[in-house]
């Protein structure tokens, strides 16, 4: 696999080495001794799956601390805009993001460390989404920046005004008015 920086520090872009053949493609997706060596040593323990239509927007999630995750994402088919939001307060880039197109064809996933909100949109008439975790999700540790942020400047290459948004998502905060002890130290790790 090769590893891809982003403009800020921890999300990485990570590039799989797919094989082609006459009968299709293999690739691992996976390897965790790989993944330590490259990227950063970590143990997942939960793999979440989602099917969404077109428009539809999820997110920025993040668990708080005691419960944070990191979390490595991939679309399975379709297309998504997959986005990481860095709210480690005190950060030098917190409120800044890093945003990945994912597909079904360049087999892309994305790493988003703890310390960072994440979410997507769906660009394809539907795409299969999926995610591991490094923690179990914790219902009392849920939390989450609201994805129609303008502060955030995040443009989701879909009409935001028309986006398909759960009522849960709708009621998160602005960043801006997301309480402080909700959001992270920047020496998560």
């Amino acid at each position: 696999m090769e590893i891809i920086k982003t403009a800020i520090d921890g999300p990485l872009i990570i590039e799989p080495h797919v094989f082609r053949d006459e009968r299709g493609y293999f690739f691992e997706s996976f390897s965790q001794r790989e993944f330590d060596e490259k990227v950063f040593p970590v143990q997942f323990v939960q793999d979440n799956e989602s099917m969404s239509s077109y428009g539809v927007m999820r997110g920025l999630h993040y668990q708080r601390m005691p419960y944070t995750q990191s979390k490595l994402v991939r679309c399975v088919k379709g297309a998504v805009l997959d986005v990481a939001v860095d709210i480690r307060w005190g950060s030098p880039t917190f409120g800044q993001h890093v945003a990945v197109e994912l597909t079904e064809e360049n087999h892309r996933q994305f790493f988003v460390p703890r310390g960072f909100a994440h979410g997507f949109a769906v660009l394809s008439k539907t795409a299969v989404f999926q995610y591991k975790c490094d923690n179990f999700y914790h219902p009392e540790a849920d939390a989450g920046i609201n994805i129609k942020d303008a502060s955030l400047n995040i443009d989701w290459r879909i009409p935001v005004a028309d986006a398909l948004l759960s009522q849960k998502d709708l009621r998160h905060a602005n960043l801006a008015d997301a309480p402080h002890d909700f959001l992270f130290t920047d020496e998560l790790y």
